[in-house]
């Protein structure tokens, strides 16, 4: 069974202080006929537009503030209301989400905007669904950590919609970066300022309040219990590995070793699994039986982590996904749900 030691109640700073900014947002209906103006109640910066923004994928030319947002990516949705703008409509949250697709942190500061109305959920199980995001005739398209093709770009951009996509590699784009992306294309740099700033405070409070993190090489990796045969390796690019960074861990030489500019994934034979050295391991299991599966195995077990109870293996999905789609809304949550498990990794105290 896993040992979950216990989780010390944070002063969710960023949580907080986002507030007054979320109770200024802009609001809007999912439908394209839909005969009124959404409620925008936070202001662009002056002169703030016409603004072109560079991706990967090519230019977006925006000439006027933006009123019908839509978003892709699990975290963009989150970076719109943090900044003070309800999507219209976002990518339905399939893992770690909500029944209705959506997260408990977007619900809860959705919910502290008087009139605001929840944004239709798209479904990307087969792609992005751009047929239906143009019928829904937005101004702006917003997906700096997403899956969007270039195929996907072009068809957007040809129905005259400007779509503001990642800078560099796809899922690669820092929450501080798709906040500062995000904040010119929507006219709010200034509110983005201020909305790093907070969440950077939180992840320092955070940082302070367990100092173990500090020097400690933590490994992201994932385990498959029913493929045993592989270790799972997250680069040292993707967000996961760069937050622990940011919490004063160090990347671990084996991750290290088998990054790839632009890979955010990949995996080792499991007979390498003494070259695996950390202070301390982290997984995402489905079940607990999981977590005796992996202990139990002739070559997972020889990785040093496990063998020494220095390794965390978390069931709950929610807890992940503020890591691995960090968001200034996220954040505060994975700072208190997750972080304190890390700590009791590296303390030997883990699954």
């Amino acid at each position: 069974m896993t040992h979950r030691p216990d989780r010390p109640r944070l002063a969710l700073v960023a949580a907080a202080t986002l507030l007054p900014l979320l109770a200024a947002c802009s609001t809007g209906s999912a439908t394209a006929d839909d005969a009124g103006d959404p409620t925008a109640n936070t202001t662009a910066d002056a002169d703030a537009f016409p603004v072109t923004v560079e991706s990967s994928l090519g230019d977006a030319v925006i000439e006027e503030e933006p009123e019908r947002v839509v978003t892709v990516g699990y975290a963009d949705s989150d970076v719109a209301l943090s900044l003070g703008v309800v999507p219209i409509a976002s990518e339905k949250i399939t893992w770690g989400g909500t029944e209705d697709g959506s997260t408990v942190w977007f619900d809860e500061a959705l919910a502290e905007i008087d009139g605001a109305e929840a944004p239709k959920r798209l479904d990307t199980t087969d792609g992005i669904p751009v047929d239906e995001i143009i019928a829904l005739e937005p101004d702006l398209v917003l997906g700096t950590n997403s899956g969007l093709t270039q195929k996907d770009f072009d068809k957007l951009t040809e129905a005259g919609i400007p779509v503001v996509a990642y800078p560099g590699d796809m899922w690669f784009t820092s929450w501080q970066e798709s906040l500062e992306i995000a904040g010119t294309a929507l006219g709010r740099s200034d509110v983005a300022d201020d909305v790093i700033a907070e969440t950077e405070a939180v992840i320092a409070d955070t940082a302070a309040a367990y100092p173990q993190l500090d020097g400690a090489t933590i490994a992201y990796t994932y385990l498959n219990p029913a493929d045993t045969s592989q270790i799972g390796i997250y680069s040292a690019e993707e967000n996961r590995p760069v937050l622990l960074e940011a919490l004063g861990a160090q990347t671990p030489a084996i991750v290290e070793e088998v990054s790839k500019p632009g890979v955010f994934y990949t995996t080792i034979s499991a007979e390498r699994a003494n070259d695996v050295e950390a202070d301390a391991l982290l997984t995402d299991v489905e079940a607990e039986s999981d977590i005796e599966t992996i202990e139990s195995d002739p070559l997972l077990s020889q990785i040093p982590a496990i063998a020494s109870g220095h390794w965390y293996a978390e069931l709950d999905h929610v807890a992940v996904l503020g890591m691995s789609a960090p968001s200034a809304l996220s954040l505060p949550y994975a700072m208190e749900h997750y972080i304190p498990n890390v700590a009791a990794a590296v303390d030997g105290d883990g699954s």
